[in-house]
């Protein structure tokens, strides 16, 4: 049974599982009103939110790992996903699917029962069908382009983080909604690396990221452009929500800039990289674009903990006048 749950655990994908608590604390962050909200609803609501995001991200991430087993078997930096995928067993990850899809019921249902909100049910049925669309055929849109860059604004970005705020609030701020417009764009802006890495698998096997179709080069450059704009929007709506509020926590903002400086640094590597391959194309460069754009992970959660710390800020901010929640 342990071996198990080991096994169930990378097919998961737990890496990635920082960024459901970031969207948490950006739904929360923008949503929660001293006013309203008493502290104990607020906790019991969250942990019933973060229980609802953890299952469909896993059931999405085991989706991606089922249907990307072939694919993956051909590049040998996802070996441990593909054996890991080989010793569970195909049928068996279909069938904990299902469990795990029985399981997270019950904590919707609760939800729903506290907090009946159309809204809430629509985000959930989005967020299992895009998790669904963006790795199994015949949609699969994940080799669709511009489908997938859309797709990943979606699944990553705008509907869990306005899971949780329609959790808390009804009223769509305009700060948040450009606050968030920034965030997807961070979201697909630290993506992108992955599917430098992937390249050339996905070329060779005709599945048609955006980075394929864009080129590396012009790829690497949407990637610079869209973590600049990302982190600009997030700053801009960030200022102007705590200024009237508590002015000092502004400076926090400087955690966005050097977030984003350490992850431009390493962009414009890549960027020069791919130019060098564009005009050379030795396998030297290819892997030297394929072991820097491996280092992702750490891109991904570097950027998510920014985003956190802004938001950590923006919930001080909001709550340092009123000190009695309950």
């Amino acid at each position: 049974m342990l071996q198990i749950l080991k096994l169930l655990k990378t097919v998961s994908r737990p890496e990635f599982l920082p960024a459901n608590l970031g969207s948490l604390v950006m739904g929360l962050a923008w949503s929660v009103d001293p006013y309203v909200n008493n502290i104990w609803d607020t906790a019991f609501l969250v942990g019933l939110v973060f229980a609802v995001l953890t299952f469909v991200s896993a059931i999405g991430a085991q989706l991606n790992t089922l249907s990307d087993h072939e694919l993956d078997s051909k590049e040998p930096r996802k070996r441990y996903l593909v054996e890991a995928l080989e010793a569970l067993g195909q049928g068996r990850l279909k069938r904990i699917l299902l469990v795990e899809f029985a399981l997270s019921l019950p904590f919707f249902i609760l939800l729903i029962f506290v907090q009946p909100k159309a809204v809430l049910v629509l985000l959930w049925l989005l967020g299992h069908f895009m998790a669904y669309a963006y790795s199994v055929s015949p949609l699969r849109l994940k080799c669709r382009s511009w489908l997938a860059m859309l797709s990943l604004f979606l699944v990553l970005s705008v509907l869990p983080v306005s899971f949780v705020y329609y959790t808390f609030t009804d009223v769509l701020k305009p700060l948040f909604l450009l606050f968030l417009a920034g965030e997807a764009m961070n979201v697909y802006a630290v993506i992108i690396p992955t599917e430098t890495r992937d390249y050339w698998i996905d070329k060779a096997n005709g599945v048609n990221t955006l980075t394929v179709r864009l080129g590396l080069v012009r790829a690497s450059i949407l990637a610079m452009v869209l973590l600049i704009a990302g982190g600009t929007l997030m700053a801009i709506a960030f200022v102007i929500a705590v200024y009237d509020l508590l002015p000092l926590l502004m400076v926090s903002s400087v955690a966005i800039v050097v977030a984003d400086v350490i992850i431009l640094r390493n962009y414009w590597k890549l960027y020069k990289l791919s130019k060098q391959h564009s005009i050379m194309g030795e396998s030297s460069i290819t892997e030297k674009i394929v072991e820097l754009s491996a280092r992702n992970p750490t891109w991904i959660n570097l950027a998510q903990l920014s985003i956190v710390i802004l938001t950590l800020a923006l919930i001080v901010a909001r709550f340092s006048l009123f000190p009695s929640l309950s």
